[in-house]
């Protein structure tokens, strides 16, 4: 049983990881949080592309070779995604200054009590 959770590990640690960002977005009110949980779940799914496209004993595909070699694919696809990745998260920061500015608050709970007109409670926390 250790031997096999073992040989997964790679698989596991990436399972842990998207989860854990899924939590950070589900969980927190704060938009930069969410940001951060949906850039912890990018890094999940560039970790497990890495566990699937990895080779054991694998040479570089640069010559002809009758030997197992790396498929250059995944790593491909993965810079692809960096560059998705911080495009949107740029992005998203953009937007989030944006709504700053205009409501004065980070929070989604008190951006909707005050686009329903309502102010917010003193005693809620003020997040910046």
């Amino acid at each position: 049983m250790i031997e096999l959770l073992l040989q997964q590990i790679h698989f596991i640690g990436a399972l842990t990881l998207f989860v854990l960002g899924l939590y950070i977005l589900v969980a927190n009110t704060n938009l930069i949080k969410k940001v951060m949980g949906v850039n912890i779940m990018n890094t999940a799914v560039f970790y497990f592309f890495v566990a699937i496209g990895n080779t054991p004993n694998a040479q570089p595909p640069i010559y002809p070779q009758t030997e197992a070699f790396a498929n250059p694919l995944p790593a491909s696809f993965i810079l692809t995604g960096i560059v998705v990745s911080v495009s949107i998260t740029v992005y998203a920061l953009a937007l989030i200054m944006n709504i700053y500015r205009t409501f004065g608050t980070f929070d989604t709970k008190e951006i909707t009590l005050i686009q329903d007109g309502k102010e917010p409670h003193s005693d809620d926390k003020h997040t910046t």
